[in-house]
């Protein structure tokens, strides 16, 4: 049954890419061109021709072909180190308006997920919907207390879509591993996997709303950032209800100007709000285009950025931040030597990797960009260019680097609309500096023994018994030695090593025997 399934699914997937001539991007790279003739025997080839660019044909494929194809176009849009760079920024632009299901169906998905009328916890509810996106769409409502909000249902049957569009992907994936070797460098199944996981991290809601409570706990202090509220006694896996927001749509521009918001103050924050995430907490928004940034102008000198849509977000461990903010020091410092070795110390490169060759790569790529004037350098762009290098060179990129990427260039895009001239390194550079130098040094290793003093306090008491059996340990060996020496079965270059060995661990004992005290004075001071 599933080989049908995958069968109906396919013709109707290659009567579409037939449409838009895509057989014609397809067999025109290097690997098909001796086939290439064939694309004079699809009739569309002749009314299409020359109409639409090959990036737009691709684009419009992809809509047509449903919501889920929409939702993984954006995803490996954010894969720029694979993509020509006319389809990346064309899939960059599709958008996530499709058609909405009726709100009948909405209303009856919210009673059967709450097992009660929705008149039971709305006072209004509006079936038209607010907004419609591939994975959910979302209604205005007002709670019984008065609240206003906005209530994201996920389309009826969208798992079943998801599931059967990737196992006909990973099938696919699996058939041009195998048959295709060139296709091995792209890693298909793992790009596939890829957008799975983030498919099917977005259908659960429950989880947007956790991603949603955490950046809201992060910014509850700060005026930069406006994170609505979630009304948890009403969410469920397929249903969130969250406060509803006013503002101002960051891409309207004219309205913003309108309302007297300080443009250069604004692009400023929105850099200041991405390394606040990346840095400060590891937690940053990763699905950043401009339909879900809006703007309150209730004091336009000191605008405040409102966040919504937190399905996709990102996190870094110490060490990607630590390596992350070295390179960026170094790119802007011209050290490519030192970025290369970061990048193998870091493990996005092989160890094996020339760090001669990658720094001449490297300075290829950078040099031209930063002959620019600074306010003209586009930090995503120049980190695009160095993931298509360093894919040359079997770069492991993780995920979340990915998503990183994808978002800065979000940001510095949406910055650069708002202030044109706006320098994002001088807005970047301090904060960045200014968290490196919060790594290093005493304030930073009290800081780690402190945060770590729970762990501490529970190891700490088997330490004394661990150094007291070493200690046994090493005197039966030299008692051993001895009877050794006495009876002369051993040579005496064995009984040197043996003798220096246990010199060695002795030494160990007594230094395991001072951090001990060390460690119980810090524990006692603190």
């Amino acid at each position: 049954m599933k080989i049908f399934t995958r069968l109906f699914r396919l013709i109707r997937i290659n009567f579409i890419l037939m449409r838009y001539n895509i057989d014609e991007i397809i067999l025109g790279t290097h690997w098909f061109y001796p086939l290439r003739f064939f694309i004079y025997f699809n009739p569309y080839y002749w009314t299409l021709r020359n109409k639409l660019s090959r990036a737009e044909r691709v684009r419009l494929a992809i809509e047509e072909l449903g919501p889920i194809f929409v939702k993984a176009g954006q995803i490996i849009s954010t894969r720029r180190d694979l993509l020509p760079d006319d389809i990346a920024i064309e899939l960059s632009k599709l958008q996530d308006r499709v058609p909405p299901f009726p709100g009948q169906t909405a209303k009856r998905i919210i009673e059967e997920a709450l097992n009660c009328s929705v008149h039971e916890i709305f006072s209004t509810f509006d079936t038209e919907a607010l907004a419609s996106a591939s994975i959910a769409q979302v209604h205005a409502a007002t709670l019984l207390s008065g609240d206003s909000v906005v209530v994201k249902v996920l389309r009826p049957h969208i798992r079943k879509m998801i599931d059967r569009d990737i196992d006909l992907f990973m099938a696919l994936a699996k058939l041009a591993e195998r048959y295709w070797y060139n296709a091995r460098h792209f890693k298909p199944q793992q790009l596939v996997s890829e957008v799975a996981q983030t498919l099917y991290d977005e259908l659960d809601l429950m989880r947007e709303g956790a991603n949603a409570t955490q950046l809201r706990r992060n910014f509850s202090r700060s005026p930069l950032l406006y994170i609505p509220k979630i009304h948890w006694e009403y969410c469920r896996s397929n249903i969130l209800v969250i406060e509803r927001i006013h503002g101002i749509p960051i891409h309207d521009i004219e309205k913003l100007k309108h309302a007297r918001v300080n443009m250069k103050k604004l692009a400023e924050r929105g850099i200041e709000i991405f390394f606040t995430q990346v840095f400060r907490d590891s937690f940053f928004h990763a699905d950043l285009h401009p339909g879900n940034i809006f703007v309150s102008a209730i004091d336009p000198e000191n605008p405040t950025y409102i966040a919504v849509d937190f399905g996709i977000v990102g996190s870094l461990n110490h060490n990607d931040q630590r390596y992350l903010a070295e390179n960026m020091i170094a790119f802007f410092k011209r050290d490519y030597q030192r970025v290369a070795e970061l990048h193998i110390a870091c493990g996005w490169l092989p160890p094996d990797t020339r760090i001669d060759q990658f720094e001449g790569a490297i300075r290829s790529v950078s040099e031209p960009i930063f002959e620019q004037p600074l306010h003209d350098i586009s930090f995503g762009q120049l980190l695009m260019r160095l993931f298509q290098v360093a894919h040359r060179f079997h770069i492991n990129i993780q995920p979340q680097l990915i998503l990183l990427q994808k978002s800065l260039l979000s940001i510095e895009g949406l910055s650069r609309q708002l202030a044109p001239e706006f320098d994002l390194w001088a807005s970047a550079s301090p904060q960045i500096e200014k968290w490196l130098k919060k790594q290093v040094g005493a304030r930073a290793f009290i800081r780690r023994l402190r945060d770590n003093l729970p762990l501490l306090s529970d190891q700490l008491p088997d330490v004394p018994i661990l150094i007291y059996e070493i200690l046994k340990e090493t005197k039966q060996q030299q008692e051993k030695l001895r009877f050794a020496q006495a009876t002369e079965t051993t040579n005496g270059k064995e009984i040197k090593n043996r003798e220096k060995k246990i010199k060695i661990e002795y030494f160990t004992a007594g230094v395991g025997l001072t951090m001990l005290m060390v460690l119980l004075m810090v524990f006692w001071v603190l």
